[in-house]
């Protein structure tokens, strides 16, 4: 027999990238009590690892849980970026709503789309909650009706159209029903939670059912499993099956040896828990998500929906430079190896492939950024290796047709820009789709293009709108191969020899293009030092010293003025690298080399090509 749980809710917050989910949920956990008076507290508490905090975003969900008038509400806090959208999918499957965090001067985005209709697939009720209301060009009301348009779009049905909208600034932590009435606190979003959210509900009789919906990983534990209790209960030392909806052959028997329930930011020990609660269970060595854990008496797999599929992949490889084994503390295949397989334990949308040499590994990912974050990570913890160009993963039809995956991509630029970012993205096989004026005297392009086309392309486009450009873009299934695109116009400027650069060198090699280096640096034959401005590749010796003979004196032409070498940031170098060169990445530094480092063998694989 079902019933309902009425002191507990389970909530996830969804959004566009920057919208201010985290803050918000900063907000609610301050004012629900979770942290003492006197206690410090971090801005967006929830972004545990250092790169979330440095770039601002969200990368993996976080669960937290709060009590509000004797219930308890268990928040998910979810990633906004496309290439994390796999973590989102399977989080609403724990709850039992949503709430949709817009800004109120942006208005809905492409992502708020993508995660909005996932919400409305799964049939989940809906809290509107326009934020950043305190934003001097804000626009709540013209937001309220773009919204409504969204939900009329993806074929909202009545009782979603029919979802409360909450105005909130979590900046300063007020909310309000309605913009003429002034508010100093989040209770008019709380009260909303509990009235139009429902109470989860299950058979508290029947066998045990949790789903699995996210791991966590913790080197003393092992593998952490977290899911909401559907059915019945679940306590420590009860005897369970894992099986799996996709994969019936696997049943396995364990035990559950500790139980932990959410509390502010907190794991709390548990005995046991009912329906409706979310928990985390440790002590099983292989739980993956989307493993149903159930009572022996009754194996019944709850079905979820399968994880998505990489686009691209990289190769990570043993660094093999002149200068390798010099910055980094793990620099073998084995240590490389053990790393990206550990990270296979949290990251489900990551696939590691062992390749014909021991010394390199295939990794692909859901973008660039899901790549680009795993390597800023492994540098951080003192790897040393070399990655290849991002290349797209591409399949075959019935018909043996080539495949590629493509990206519908939504720019918003200021009109005179929009010229240039059209031309740049059709020679890149993109197809404008649709144009139309934005806000703020921007105009809004939006395109469908091959995901090859886009790699590389953030950093030149950057500089095509002078910095004024937003960029957006998702995922849209498999098209027919467009054709060959030519990634990159420049050259490389090659060093011709190993040393240390000299002022005198660069400055004769500053006139043939942009140099990434500046004096002092220690370079090798076969290294990209800068990017010429001509198509080709050139060497030069930028190891050059200036020859003192009877007849030069020493100070005649001292004042030898160096242009400051353009230094470039992770992203950016994995943007410029062409097929045949490789990014050295070490714990100090980021080098730019050719896979070929002597130059005669490159000049003879060129010529066979």
């Amino acid at each position: 027999m079902k019933q309902k749980r009425e002191d507990v809710r389970n909530v996830a917050i969804i959004a566009h990238v920057d919208h201010g989910k985290t803050t918000l949920v900063d907000e609610l956990l301050k004012q629900s009590g979770v942290f003492r008076e006197n206690q410090e507290v971090a801005e967006r508490v929830m972004d545990s690892n250092d790169i979330e905090r440095e770039r601002g975003i969200t990368i993996l969900a976080k669960n937290t849980a709060v009590t509000y008038k004797n219930t308890k509400i268990n928040i998910i806090d979810t990633p906004g970026h496309a290439d994390f959208g796999g973590e989102v999918e399977r989080v609403l499957k724990m709850v039992n709503g949503v709430i949709l965090v817009v800004d109120a001067f942006e208005g809905p985005m492409p992502q708020t789309k993508f995660v909005l209709r996932k919400a409305l697939e799964l049939k989940l009720p809906v809290i509107v909650c326009v934020n950043k209301i305190d934003r001097p060009e804000a626009r709540p009301e013209q937001v309220v009706d773009e919204v409504l348009e969204l939900f009329l779009d993806l074929e909202a049905d009545d009782a979603q159209l029919d979802c409360p909208f909450v105005f909130a600034s979590a900046k300063t932590g007020s909310a309000t029903l309605n913009l003429t009435v002034k508010n100093k606190d989040m209770k008019p979003l709380f009260d909303t939670i509990l009235d139009y959210i429902p109470a989860p509900e299950g058979d508290p009789d029947a066998g045990t059912q949790v789903l699995i919906s996210t791991i966590d990983y913790n080197e003393y534990v092992g593998r952490i499993g977290v899911g909401k209790v559907d059915n019945g209960r679940i306590a420590v030392n009860q005897d369970i099956v894992l099986c799996n909806a996709h994969d019936p052959e696997k049943q396995k028997k364990v035990k559950i040896s500790k139980l932990y329930e959410f509390d502010g930011l907190n794991k709390v020990d548990v005995k046991e828990a009912g329906i409706g609660s979310i928990v985390a269970i440790s002590g099983i060595a292989d739980i993956h998500i989307g493993d149903t854990l159930c009572s022996p008496d009754n194996i019944a797999p709850i079905p979820f929906q399968k994880i998505s599929e990489p686009t691209i992949a990289m190769h990570f490889m043993v660094n093999d430079s002149p200068l390798a084994g010099q910055e980094g503390k793990y620099v073998t295949s084995r240590h490389i190896r053990d790393r990206l397989f550990k990270e296979l334990n949290t990251d489900v949308s990551l696939r590691v492939e062992e390749t014909d040499s021991a010394d390199s590994f295939k990794v692909s990912g859901r973008g660039e950024l899901h790549l680009s974050v795993l390597i800023e990570n492994m540098r951080r913890e003192g790897f040393e290796f070399a990655v290849s160009k991002a290349e797209v993963l591409y399949k075959t039809d019935e018909n043996g047709k080539k495949l590629e995956p493509m990206e519908l991509t939504y720019i918003d630029v200021p009109e005179e820009f929009s010229g240039v970012v059209i031309e740049k993205l059709s020679m890149r096989k993109g197809e404008l789709r649709n144009m139309g004026a934005g806000t703020g005297g921007y105009t809004r392009l939006e395109f469908s293009i091959p995901s090859r086309g886009l790699i590389g392309y953030r950093g030149d486009f950057m500089t095509d709108t002078k910095g004024n450009g937003i960029m957006n873009s998702v995922f849209d299934g498999y098209g027919p191969y467009k054709g060959d695109i030519q990634y990159r116009k420049q050259g490389s400027l090659i060093a011709f020899e190993n040393g240390e650069t000299i002022t005198y060198g660069l400055f004769n090699a500053q006139e043939r293009g942009t140099l990434f280096i500046g004096a002092g640096v220690k370079v090798y034959s076969g290294m990209v030092i800068g990017s010429n401005g001509r198509g080709e590749d050139i060497e030069v010796n930028v190891c050059k010293k200036k020859q003192l003979t009877n007849t030069r004196s020493s100070g005649a032409d001292e004042a030898l003025r160096l242009v400051p070498p353009r230094i470039m940031s992770l992203e950016q170098c994995l943007d410029f690298i062409d097929t045949d060169e490789l990014l050295e990445v070490t714990p100090k530094s980021l080098r730019i080399r050719k896979k070929i480092l002597d130059p005669t063998l490159r000049k003879r694989a060129a010529m066979k090509k």
